[in-house]
């Protein structure tokens, strides 16, 4: 992770992906090798001006994003707290989120509005990344194409900073450049007929929106607080996010951890983080 990151800030990238726990859950890295490369990927992010993404939204791939919506929300949280350790500002934080929802789950739309909007909320700088419906494309392109509207509206509605569009063909084949076409004339015109959506209205005191963002937050804090008294490798352990269990001495890349010697020294780490 710290030489891609060199590697992207020599280039001038604006984005790149740096997630804490995505390592470990879906490429069974070693928990502890991540943690450790993570810090110093981000301090070099943080220095180059560059903005990580992380991969919140992959979590609701392998798990229910009705049950496990809050398991979302404690990662962003913990993905924050370990980019303020490496100096990163919230303004280069794109913390991540999905639109999941089954289509056919009633008032499912409303749910995913919840989920973003609550998001915004509890982050005011950052540049949430907001992840298109994958899960549930069948290849059906026209109900494939309503669900990425759908998509378009929540993200214009909520204000995300960083929206991947979703394709047609999700499930079907490599997009063609027609297909991205198509996905960038949707966003474009609900962007467009959509702009102001999100200064206009206001979600009614005991409705569904704002119900549904105070049991994730709730359920978020709750989780939280059982981290804090168990740890978070225990947790990654018990598979608490995205389903995934994870073993705290497996996984690839341990026989590279070490502890610091006497005399270790790493004179970046200062220089980036301003002398601190």
């Amino acid at each position: 992770m710290p030489e891609i990151a060199v590697m992207g800030a020599f280039e001038g990238l604006d984005v790149m992906l740096n997630d804490a726990l995505y390592g470990i859950l879906f490429r069974d890295i070693n928990m502890q090798r991540t943690m450790i490369d993570q810090f110093f990927s981000r301090v070099i992010n943080g220095f180059a001006g560059v903005i990580i993404n992380t991969g919140e939204d992959n979590y609701l791939t392998t798990a229910d994003a009705v049950e496990a919506a809050h398991t979302v929300l404690a990662s962003d949280i913990i993905n924050e707290q370990l980019a303020l350790i490496a100096g990163l500002p919230e303004e280069q934080m794109g913390l991540g989120h999905a639109f999941e929802m089954d289509p056919m789950l009633e008032n499912g739309f409303l749910l995913e509005l919840a989920q973003a909007q609550m998001a915004r909320e509890i982050f005011p700088k950052a540049p949430l990344k907001y992840m298109p419906p994958t899960k549930f494309m069948t290849g059906n392109i026209f109900r494939g194409h309503i669900q990425d509207a759908l998509f378009n509206m929540v993200g214009i509605w909520t204000n995300q900073g960083i929206q991947l569009l979703g394709m047609p063909t999700e499930a079907i084949h490599t997009p063609f450049m027609s297909d991205r076409f198509l996905s960038i004339e949707n966003a474009k015109y609900i962007f467009n007929n959509m702009k102001s959506i999100g200064d206009e209205v206001e979600f009614k005191e005991g409705g569904i929106i704002r119900t549904r963002a105070k049991e994730v937050l709730d359920k978020a804090i709750e989780l939280l607080e059982k981290l804090n008294e168990e740890g978070l490798f225990t947790a990654l352990e018990k598979g608490i996010f995205a389903d995934v269990k994870r073993p705290r001495n497996g996984g690839k890349g341990l026989d590279g951890v070490t502890p610091k010697g006497q005399n270790y020294m790493n004179p970046f780490i200062k220089i980036m983080l301003g002398g601190k």
